[in-house]
């Protein structure tokens, strides 16, 4: 590794640790509460150093929001293996996520606690409407150029954005991870399902599609009840709600 690789990873380190420094800052005592002088003393550096690395403290608490702003985009651009269509490729990755409990969704240990630090916040509440305004931003780029692209990512953020909402409530209801997991992936799948020009005209169904394997979303109920190992690490969620 070069000069500059090892000058990266170091700088990659140093934001992590202080990352991980003030997300049990801010869980425990409050968003608000927490100064950022406290951040840096917890994590052995100056106080410069933080604001260096995350020059608000928003950007501490949601220090992955540049890959959650361009999530969606890269879901659709391009279009994955079996998805017919933008609507497919969103909705087949939010259930297969649902489906093995996925911590980043906030169906792991500590969520509850990540949720309520944010409901508690105005000004974290306040940077995720900011946050979804830049995916849907980024997300109507990445499909295909047409007076209906913005519409349509308005569309599929907001339903992505409204999965993530319920989830939160329902977390913080003290309902089952595994029931809730359960519930939102027929939910999701009903929900997307006038946005998928590919579903086929059957009986009024929902969930037979033709080519868009939606199928995947009814593997992922059935695992549901058995979140994998991904459940068991990682970061509370850092994306919008």
């Amino acid at each position: 590794m070069g000069a500059m690789g090892l000058r990266e990873t170091k700088k990659q380190q140093t934001r992590t640790a202080i990352a991980d420094a003030a997300l049990p800052l801010f869980l425990a005592h409050g968003f608000d509460r927490v100064t950022v002088a406290e951040v840096a003393r917890h994590a052995g550096v100056s106080t410069n150093t933080v604001f260096n690395y995350f020059p608000t403290k928003e950007d501490l608490f949601f220090d992955r929001q540049s890959e959650v702003e361009q999530y969606l985009a890269a879901l659709v651009d391009p279009l994955p293996p079996g998805a017919c269509c933008p609507a497919a490729a969103v909705r087949d990755d939010l259930c297969a996520a649902l489906g093995r409990g996925d911590p980043a969704l906030g169906l792991g240990p500590g969520a509850a606690d990540f949720f309520r630090t944010v409901e508690a916040s105005p000004a974290l509440r306040a940077r995720e409407r900011e946050i979804g305004e830049r995916v849907e931003t980024a997300l109507a780029a990445a499909l295909p150029p047409s007076p209906t692209a913005p519409l349509l990512a308005g569309a599929l953020a907001g339903l992505h954005r409204a999965t993530l909402r319920e989830l939160r409530r329902r977390v913080l209801a003290g309902d089952p991870p595994p029931t809730v997991a359960a519930d939102l992936t027929a939910a999701t799948t009903a929900a997307f399902a006038p946005l998928c020009p590919c579903q086929a005209a059957s009986s009024g169904s929902v969930g037979r599609w033709s080519g868009c394997a939606v199928d995947r979303c009814a593997v992922g109920a059935d695992r549901a009840a058995a979140p994998g190992p991904e459940a068991e690490a990682g970061r509370p969620p850092a994306g919008p709600s």
